[in-house]
Formats: structure tokens, sequence, C-alpha cells
């Protein structure tokens, strides 16, 4: 028997419609939906088909306003780091969507779409809120790597796209000669060209704060508008990369490690151990490397040992060393600091200092290095966030990964230069 509203039931209804359409926040239709079921079980029946369709339209609505506040969030995420409006009228404007959500993550720990997509078409990375870094912020990392250590700027680059072994065929033939044959003769002597193999890898190299943990950057800083937090984060993580990579560029011993550019070769001597070096000594130096290698060679060693060399004077009292200024031309390029006989010097603090009565110790190289010497990168930096772990100190949590090895490939391309004689 089906039953028959009263009047005032009807007007309920009325009243009833007329406040779903006032509704406007999520709550307020959870709130409303909840009272349809809620009226149904304390009758103990199923919701009639007009409370099915009024509970439906409040979900639509509702799932209306969510993606709104969705959409208006995820909006607001690539605004926040904007502190004013710029108007350029001459040049077109960049797209720069990828940094600006980097930079909200490197802020908040939290990813946006543009982010998980970056992060869905990048293999092997973490689902723990790992990122491939952005052109922008990872060239910041890559110059102060560079600028850290003077070698890397001197020797052969190659940058991959990912770390798997790099071999490569070396030959060495340069003790091998033709001969002079008789007429009608043939040859007695001779000898097969032997090839080797040699290889660059990708060792990986993490970047944190002191004490073996991350790097860690108060909240405050970070939610200052006025604060460059990509800008610390990229100079703090790039300085810890870059130490350790400049102390392997020069002395890594090969074994679990790059193998750097003077380890292991059996260096020049100075001529006498008592005097250090001297004007014979550099003379001495250039002529040990063979001419056809001479004409793009170069000196690295430290700051320190420029600084004995440059008391070094001709026979008119003049120094021998020029330092670099605009009109030298070459000699201010490529990360030199000068002109040491003609030949660039490049200064790396990775080198030992002098030692005249050491013949162990090398403490700088002169040569073709770019032939002699190569290093290896891979493109895919990483860099993970950590907002939690930290959160009752106000504090956030971030860490680096890179992935670089570098060796000697040619070692008639320069000599080392050591101690005593």
């Amino acid at each position: 028997m089906s039953k028959t509203l009263a009047p005032e039931a009807k007007e309920t209804k009325a009243r009833d419609t007329t406040t779903d359409a006032e509704l406007s926040t999520v709550d307020e239709f959870m709130a409303a939906m909840d009272e349809l079921i809620a009226s149904a079980d304390a009758e103990g029946r199923n919701l009639t088909d007009e409370e099915i369709g009024r509970y439906e339209q409040l979900e639509t609505r509702m799932k209306g306003l969510q993606r709104h506040d969705e959409i208006a969030k995820r909006h607001a995420a690539y605004k926040m780091d904007v502190t004013a409006p710029l108007v350029n009228v001459t040049t077109a404007k960049t797209d720069d969507t990828l940094d600006r959500a980097f930079n909200h993550y490197l802020r908040t720990g939290k990813e946006n779409d543009d982010l998980v997509e970056l992060r869905a078409q990048s293999e092997g990375t973490g689902s723990e809120g790992g990122y491939l870094v952005p052109e922008g912020f990872r060239n910041k990392l890559v110059e102060r790597i560079k600028a850290f250590g003077g070698i890397a700027n001197a020797v052969e680059n190659l940058e991959t796209t990912d770390g798997r072994n790099l071999p490569w065929p070396t030959v060495d033939d340069t003790g091998n000669v033709g001969e002079v044959v008789d007429e009608g003769g043939t040859f007695t002597s001779g000898a097969d060209i032997v090839f080797g193999t040699a290889g660059l890898g990708a060792y990986s190299y993490m970047a944190g704060g002191g004490s073996s943990l991350p790097l860690r950057v108060s909240l405050e800083l970070i939610q200052d508008a006025a604060f460059d937090v990509e800008g610390l984060v990229s100079r703090k993580l790039g300085e810890r990369i870059a130490r350790m990579q400049a102390t392997h560029l020069v002395t890594g011993t090969g074994v679990k490690q790059p193998l750097g550019i003077a380890t292991g070769l059996t260096g020049i001597e100075l001529l006498a151990d008592t005097a250090g070096v001297t004007y014979d000594d550099l003379i001495n130096f250039i002529h040990s490397v063979d001419p056809a290698y001479r004409a793009n060679a170069r000196w690295a060693f430290n700051d320190t040992s420029l600084a004995t060399i440059e008391k070094i004077k001709d026979s008119h009292g003049d120094p021998i060393f020029r330092p670099a200024d605009a009109n030298m031309g070459t000699s201010a390029q490529g990360g030199s600091v000068g002109v040491l006989l003609n030949y660039p010097v490049t200064i790396d603090q990775a080198f030992p200092n002098i030692s005249a009565a050491d013949n162990t110790v090398n403490w700088g190289v002169f040569g073709d290095l770019v032939e002699g010497y190569v290093r290896r990168t891979v493109k895919q930096y990483e860099v993970l966030v950590n907002p939690y772990n930290r959160m009752s100190n106000r504090q956030v949590e971030y860490t680096a990964w890179a992935r670089m090895d570098a060796t000697q490939q040619n070692t008639n391309a320069y000599v080392a230069l050591t101690g005593e004689a």
C-alpha cells in the first residue's frame, strides 16, 4: 500500500531542495548525504528512488567541487614561487613549468602532476620521492662541480644518458718501425699490432650534510618567500659531490673509485733535491713530452705550487709566469689562470704541494690533458627530499646523487711532475 505524503512533508521536501542548491563545500555535501543514509537506517528501510536520485545529484556536485579544488591547488603550486609579475615585451616566454614544479618539490617534498609524469618516464627512479633533476637546476649543480676541480675543465669530458660500461680499444705501436730491404728481398723483422681495451663505468656519488646525514634546512628559511631554496640546495649538494670527485680525478686509486690523472705514474724528477723546482726543471718537464702532444699542452698543479713557481725569474729578472688578463687570448680560457713558458696553467687544489725531497709525490702534470685523461658523467642526477623525518625539528632533509668515472687514456700525452732527483 503506497504512502501519501502529508502537506507538511511536501513542504519539508521543498525546503530540502532549496537547501541542496545552497550547498557550497565538500563537508556540506557529505553532511547532506550522511543525513539521507542515516534517515533510512533509522527507519530500517532502503533508500527510496527519490532519495537515491537526490544522493546521486549531491555526489555528482561534490565530485565536481573536488575536481575544481584539485585544479585550483595545482595551479597555486605553479605560482607559489613567483614573487612578482614580470613583463617582457621583447623575449618570448619560456616554458619553465618543470623548473617551478621542481622548486615546489624542494620546498615541500610533494610532487604535482608534472613531476609525477617525469618520474613515470624515468627508468630506475625510486617511488619514495626521487626525481630526475630538470635542466636548469642540473646545470647549476654541474657548474658548481666543475668550478671546484680545475682538472674537470681541462680533460676530455663525455656525458652519457645511462651508466652502462663504456669500453674502447687501445693500441700503442710507437715502438715499431719499418726497415730497409734489398732489391727483390723481403722483410726480416716486424710485429703484429697489439690491441688492448679500456673502459669507463659510473661510480655513484651521494651528497648530503655532515656526520653522514642528509643536508638539513630549517622550515623557517624554506617558507621565506624571498629565500632561494633552489640556490642553497644546488650550492651545498654540488659542493659535497665536487669535493670527492675533485680528489678522485687527481689521486683516485682506480679501485671502487676513478683512477686519478697522476696515480701510479713514474713522475719526471727535479734535477736537484735541495733547491726545489727551478727554471731548468720546467724546461726539462716540457721536453719530457713528445712534441706531437705539446701543441695542446698545459700545466696543472695547486695554488701553493704556483706560488713557488711565480718566484722564478728569467735571466733579465722578469717572472716567467704571466697571470691571465683580457689581452692574453687563450691564456685566459679553459680555466687557465695564466701562462707558464707559453703553456696555460690550470689550478686544482686536489694536487699535493711540491715536495723537493720526495719522488713519490706527483704534485702536478704537464701535457695534452684532453688526449691523456677522460672523465665520464651520467646525465641522470637525482634529488631526494624528505620533509617528514625531521618535521618535529621543523627541518627538511635533502640528498643528491650523481654518477661519474674517469681514467688515464693515453699516458704518452702527458707526464707527472715529482720531487727529488
